[in-house]
């Protein structure tokens, strides 16, 4: 499943694409279907890998595909403007020109996962990264045990693929989860902390491999709920999508310790990086 990323020379370069399709997922967050131009190159994606999107006259930023790596059809990337590069990019319409290079970066272990059970633990934004494992699952059912997405964000207005999400629901072979820091009055769903459904979800925490991906300080409670369950620390894994600028290792923005995580990671296996991840100062 995972695709190798474009050699050196070709990765340095962008391609030009198109937005074909802009959506707002929620207050500052998009999603956008590109395209490239010209003949159709090969744009293979694995789960959890990333892209290196480029707004024209302003700069470039790594955006996790988001997508169903299976489809055929344009790219998908959500983005939430934050700073000068995600606010262009989000501003794009359709037939409006971006840069891409990609794909970069390691995926999510679906793998290791094949007859095991799967937990997905995903904070705010972090459920975009995550969201091509969970197409994949789901429509490779057959081949887990137990599925569950947990999700918790702020609030009901930072939900990320509601209608999915609601879709999601409906099946009666997986376990959706979500939930909220604080909500106003016509919220029925839970609140609180996604580290709260961990101890809720249905696992065997001996036979289960866990993904992780959102805020650092979420994901660091997160990995502590699903150890304190019964997993792993080899059976879990997180994406650290920080700091990255070239995708190549080359600029060194991204060291995490010994690794650089555009090139190593972004997702890495936690026993791994424990150590590391467990330093305020790297």
């Amino acid at each position: 499943m995972r695709a190798l990323a474009p050699a050196l020379g070709d990765a340095m370069v962008p391609r030009i694409a198109r937005v074909r399709r802009r959506r707002r997922e929620c207050p500052q967050t998009w999603t956008l279907e590109i395209e490239p131009e010209g003949a159709p190159p090969d744009v293979r994606f694995a789960p959890g890998q990333f892209n290196m999107l480029y707004a024209f006259g302003v700069g470039e930023a790594p955006v996790s595909a988001s997508g169903d790596p299976a489809a055929a059809g344009p790219l998908v990337h959500t983005i939430r403007a934050v700073g000068a590069v995600s606010t262009a990019l989000v501003r794009l319409g359709p037939g409006d020109a971006v840069g891409l290079r990609g794909p970069f970066g390691s995926g999510w272990p679906l793998a290791e996962a094949a007859g095991r059970d799967v937990v997905a633990v995903a904070g705010g934004l972090g459920l975009a990264p995550l969201r091509p494992l969970i197409l994949r699952l789901l429509a490779e059912r057959e081949r887990y045990g137990k599925v569950a997405l947990l999700y918790g964000t702020r609030s009901p207005l930072d939900i990320l693929y509601r209608r999915e999400l609601e879709t999601w629901r409906r099946r009666l072979d997986s376990e959706i989860e979500v939930t909220v820091d604080h909500a106003a009055g016509g919220w029925r769903g839970n609140v609180g902390v996604v580290t709260d459904l961990v101890p809720r979800a249905a696992f065997d925490p001996l036979h289960t491999i866990a993904m992780v991906c959102g805020p650092e300080v979420m994901m660091r409670f997160a990995i502590a709920a699903l150890i304190e369950a019964g997993v792993a620390p080899d059976a879990i894994w997180l994406s650290m999508e920080r700091n990255m600028k070239c995708a190549i290792g080359h600029c060194g923005h991204c060291q995490f310790g010994p690794a650089f995580v555009c090139k190593d990671g972004p997702v890495f296996r936690y026993d791994r990086v424990r150590d590391i991840l467990a330093l305020k100062e790297i």
